[in-house]
């Protein structure tokens, strides 16, 4: 339109458009532009024709859909008590009688003014009420004329100074935004507030009660339900908000007062044995960190709560406290800063911030020996170091315990991004099968076999994973197999060394054991436990492993794409009886693997990994090459 402005009364004759006078003669092709779609296309009257004609009603819901809902991506729907499966009956259902429990889900939570709610809004006066004013008016007129005549304020007029004073405060509040499934809510209902993390397992195999005074802040770390009540519901009409007394399903709505119970995201439900929706998928992913604090420092306080407030009204906020003490916010972007920073600001903390320059994330690894010195050159076979006769280049690195009961010997080496890649993809995975681990080694150790493996529950399963479980670790060993066959023959064999991947139980760096006396059970879950004095301290041996790939000894960053290959690990508690001074073995064998994976990690070529931001720049075909030159 910019440039072939003679076609446009031929477009809107065409489309049956009549643009003014004045629009059409208007410089601006933009303003021209939106005039022909208002009148083509109005954006509230299409948005809403294609909202009832394409999306699908809520009673066509599939029940694979359901499944998805009510169980993560590596959990079995069949695997839940049959309690909470009963409940996919009613979701396919989606109705709204008395008998139906009620399920909610709310995705998200938004920040409003108070003057905005209809609680708020001055309310229209009454014949009642308007007799009254007429008559305090008439007083005050015959008070200034006498000057004896007292007037006391009326108790309204004390309640609207109220609302000027609240609306003066400028607090936000808070509105779940939320869907029905099932069931019909009303004000006044009880529900319960199930957490991300809820799992109606653990509470439906035991007598389990919930505390009804207790909020989110009061919740312990396995704890994730709280009980509310529903105070009031809303409609939601664009920016305007409609109180209503009822929804039934199938509605979305906006439900008042969660802000001690919700933090983002919730389940509300009439009963426990339902299981918590599945996590969402944000496509933005938060990746500009910087690192806050209050102009005067006694305004500290103030900081930390509107940081609350910003994390629980932005869902692509991050809120970090580092171990240093500092409080850091990371964004999905510059602009996304800028207005999270304006918002505390001005509306959450009320208080100047001090922002720092972006804190630059990075990684440390190990790479290969290069073949090519930095002139060039070939490095020659008679300029290597004997590695066999200068111990402190040794890769493989020797280490004992504090009290000698323990030697262990490590070696470090680089990963194949091939390897790398997938470890990042398969995350949620990982952390469920180092959970499986977890619960392996917490069992009672002076039990007989009979007992650990019938008291094994994992995913609400006995003696083993759930059938989808094992599909996916199946499918994640047999394309990892895949990747490795195309390398060279010393990475044949790492499905079945890895013992454990970090650091936090799904990283991108490998544990691999290269022992000929001890066998793990990683990705493997056969139903034998082998009784080996080393089973005791296995979790101390991959908390090392944890600690010392969650800060590299470069300056303290994870590590990334490093394997640590487990050559020896012996232990024999008859030596070193009387050297009971150093501490349990536990802890002594955690610090001991920690320092050697180190050690080994310093062994090998270390690099710096940097992070990149990478985009799509699309401009118009005239200013291409100007373009390419500035970059």
């Amino acid at each position: 339109m910019r440039n072939e402005k003679e076609k446009v009364p031929v477009i809107c004759e065409k489309l049956g458009i009549k643009l003014t006078t004045r629009d059409l003669r208007h410089t601006d092709s933009r303003v021209q532009l939106q005039s022909l779609m208002v009148q083509w296309l109005p954006l509230s009257s299409t948005v809403l024709n294609m909202v009832c004609e394409k999306l699908p009603s809520p009673k066509e819901i599939l029940p694979e859909k359901v499944e998805k809902l009510m169980c993560s991506r590596i959990r079995d729907f069949n695997s839940f008590f049959p309690e909470t499966q009963k409940l996919k009956e009613d979701f396919l259902a989606c109705d709204s009688s008395e008998d139906r429990p009620i399920i909610i889900f709310i995705s998200k939570m938004y920040n409003v003014d108070k003057s905005i709610l209809p609680e708020n809004k001055p309310k229209v006066l009454t014949a009642e009420e308007m007799a009254l004013r007429r008559e305090r008016a008439r007083q005050l007129r015959e008070k200034k004329e006498n000057n004896t005549v007292e007037v006391a304020p009326l108790e309204e007029d004390k309640k609207e100074d109220d609302v000027e004073k609240t609306s003066e405060e400028d607090q936000p509040v808070f509105i779940a935004f939320a869907r029905i499934f099932s069931g019909k809510v009303k004000k006044g209902d009880k529900v319960y507030v199930l957490g991300p993390k809820h799992d109606p397992a653990k509470v439906l195999s035991k007598d389990f009660q919930v505390d009804p005074n207790k909020k989110l802040k009061d919740l312990q770390s396995d704890e994730h339900i709280t009980c509310t009540e529903i105070k009031s519901l809303y409609i939601l009409m664009g920016r305007e908000l409609e109180m209503i007394d009822e929804a039934i399903a199938g509605n979305i709505i906006g439900i008042g007062g969660l802000e001690d119970h919700v933090l983002r995201t919730a389940t509300l439900s009439s009963t426990i044995a339902c299981p918590a929706f599945s996590e969402m998928q944000y496509s933005v992913v938060p990746i500009l960190r910087v690192a806050l604090e209050p102009t005067y420092p006694s305004q500290l306080p103030q900081l930390v709560k509107g940081l609350k407030l910003l994390n629980q009204a932005d869902s692509c906020v991050q809120v970090l406290l580092q171990e240093t003490g500092e409080h850091v916010l990371v964004t999905a972007g510059k602009i996304h800063l800028e207005r999270c920073l304006e918002d505390l600001k001005n509306q959450y903390a009320k208080i100047p911030i001090t922002a720092s320059e972006p804190i630059v994330p990075f990684r440390e690894t190990i790479v290969e020996p290069p073949k090519i010195d930095m002139a060039n050159e070939e490095i020659d076979a008679q300029n290597v170091i004997d590695k066999t006769t200068d111990k402190d280049v040794d890769p493989v690195i020797t280490v004992y315990t504090n009290n000698k009961q323990s030697r262990i010997k490590i070696r470090a080496k680089p990963i194949p991004n091939e390897i790398t890649a997938l470890l990042d993809r398969s995350t949620d995975l990982l952390k469920a099968i180092s959970q499986h681990i977890k619960t392996l080694q917490g069992l009672h150790k002076n039990d007989s076999l009979e007992t650990k493996l019938e008291n094994l529950q994992v995913n609400g399963t006995k003696h083993k994973l759930s059938d989808r479980m094992l599909k996916l670790i199946q499918t994640f060993k047999e394309e990892l197999q895949g990747i490795c066959d195309k390398l060279s023959p010393e990475w044949k064999d790492v499905v079945k060394e890895i013992w454990s991947v970090g650091p936090r139980n799904c990283g991108p760096n490998l544990l691999l054991n290269q022992t000929s006396d001890y066998r793990t059970k990683y990705l493997h879950h056969e139903q034998e436990i082998k009784e080996d004095p080393r089973f005791e301290y296995e979790s101390s041996f991959v908390n090392g492993f944890q600690l010392a790939s969650l800060a590299g000894p470069l300056c303290d960053e994870p590590m990334m794409g490093v394997a640590f290959c487990v050559e020896e690990w012996s232990l024999d508690k008859s030596a070193g009886d009387d050297m009971a001074h150093f501490g349990p073995l536990s802890g002594q064998i955690m610090s001991t693997v920690r320092d050697a994976c180190r050690k080994a990690f310093q062994a090998q070529p270390q690099r710096l990994m940097a992070a990149m931001y990478t985009c799509d720049i699309v401009v118009d075909q005239k200013v291409l090459g100007k373009s390419l030159f500035s970059l």
